[in-house]
């Protein structure tokens, strides 16, 4: 695996702990809309794609982060894959930021927007012959069924929140959206050949962006 990769899973690991250990680290660095808006703490919008809520959010997360990088970094390159997963969850975090803007106390944490970016990223090489296993499971599916699946889930999770889940859900589709765009700036190829399965892949978003966009604006 390249050093750069298990560098990056180890300083989240770390941090994660420390944030599952220390309350004050955790509170001062998640991604919080009044503490961004009203005190400028623009920093928590990358912190919090190091913080988890848990074990099992981190141990998923890295997980998929461990299958999807080396591919990411063997086509686009380390720095390729950086601007990838840096940027994505950016722009997660800013359109959660954006989405929820009038609710001062929303907060959220996790790597979940840059690996939705590295999902879209990897899969719009190849979507039906890059094959990944689900965790748990003995089996292989698709990689376009796999991210259909991943944002499906959390499609889900963010239009039916739960009490006390911190996970950000809605840095998902900014961050898989940042990995889109990318994908298909270097690689326009790949794009057009495989955009029947990118949009299989992308119908939970699609949903999403409907919920978000124009439904409320028709309601």
């Amino acid at each position: 695996m390249n050093i750069v990769l298990i560098i990056l899973i180890a300083i989240t690991c770390v941090i994660s702990y420390i944030g599952f250990q220390n309350v004050e680290v955790f509170q001062k660095y998640k991604f919080e809309v009044g503490a961004i808006q009203r005190r400028k703490e623009y920093i928590r919008l990358l912190s919090a794609g190091f913080l988890h809520g848990d074990w099992l959010h981190l141990i998923l997360n890295m997980y998929v982060l461990y299958m999807f990088g080396p591919l990411v970094m063997q086509v686009f390159g380390v720095a390729g894959f950086l601007i990838i997963y840096l940027g994505s969850i950016l722009l997660g975090n800013l359109f959660c930021l954006y989405h929820y803007r009038n609710v001062p106390f929303y907060s959220a944490i996790g790597a979940s927007g840059g690996i939705s970016g590295l999902i879209f990223a990897a899969v719009i090489l190849d979507p039906v012959n890059i094959k990944l296993g689900i965790l748990f499971l003995p089996i292989a599916i698709p990689g376009y069924i796999f991210g259909a699946l991943y944002f499906g889930y959390s499609v889900y999770m963010m239009l039916n929140p739960r009490m006390n889940d911190n996970i950000g859900h809605a840095a998902h589709l900014g961050g898989a959206f940042f990995g889109l765009v990318y994908g298909v700036i270097i690689f326009p190829e790949f794009a057009v050949q495989n955009a029947f399965y990118i949009g299989i892949m992308a119908l939970p978003l699609i949903y999403l962006a409907f919920e978000i966009f124009i439904k409320k604006r028709i309601g």
